[in-house]
């Protein structure tokens, strides 16, 4: 199964928690979240607050998730 065309910015944060990342916090220009010494960048919601599965795809290899395990959640 592979990633969707697009994600919402709420989708994203919700199952980032699941997976036992921290809340976002701020940082400079975008929120991050972390979990233990990670962390990945969450974007800005601009416009209609979607995410491509390029950025997606680019947001999981930071974060060490593997397509899969973020298919199942």
């Amino acid at each position: 199964m592979g990633l969707p065309t697009q994600t919402s910015r709420a989708e994203l944060i919700r199952k980032l928690k699941v997976l036992g990342w921290e809340d976002p916090l701020s940082g400079g220009k975008h929120q991050f979240m972390r979990k233990g010494t990670h962390k990945v960048h969450v974007p800005n919601p601009h416009g209609s607050s979607t995410i491509g599965r390029g950025l997606l795809r680019e947001i999981l290899r930071q974060a060490g998730i593997e397509e899969d395990s973020w298919a199942q959640v």
